[in-house]
């Protein structure tokens, strides 16, 4: 073990990390912002230390104050309340959770179709809820089209 460096009076030198972190800062980044319920929330541009610690405290527990705080640090202290009030449901929020935690640090990391897939999957594999699919996009009509439309005759 190396003895910590000392100063001019023979004291431990202080380890400064303010002096550390300002010099590791990067330009100033702006939160994503997203709408929900009527509502314009930007989300913070890094996930603040209070999300971190409260999420493996609270992960397991269904106590709406733990939630409410978890979520509080992201979205602001009333977002819980406003969203069950507009009638939120479990999927939604899973939804919006995965979504804003993926571009807090990267915007534009995945889509909310993405985010939605992605929960769907997470939660079939969990037994909970069958897998959704992404409903299909339109398909051109015209040229290509079958003779046999899949009716029976």
């Amino acid at each position: 073990m190396t003895e910590p460096a000392l100063d001019q009076d023979g004291a431990p030198e202080v380890a400064d990390f303010d002096a550390f972190f300002a010099e590791q800062a990067e330009p100033a980044k702006r939160g994503v912002p997203l709408r929900l319920y009527g509502r314009t929330y930007v989300l913070p541009p890094t996930l603040p230390a209070l999300f971190t610690l409260q999420l493996h405290r609270v992960q397991h527990s269904a106590r709406p104050d733990d939630i409410r705080r978890l979520l509080g640090s992201l979205f602001g202290p009333d977002a819980v309340d406003h969203w069950t009030e507009a009638g939120m449901d479990d999927r939604r929020l899973g939804i919006v959770l995965l979504w804003s935690t993926a571009n807090v640090a990267d915007p534009g990391t995945i889509s909310m179709e993405r985010a939605a897939q992605l929960y769907d999957e997470r939660e079939a594999a969990k037994g909970k809820a069958p897998a959704r699919k992404t409903p299909a996009k339109p398909r051109p009509k015209g040229k290509g089209k079958s003779r046999n439309s899949g009716k029976r005759s």
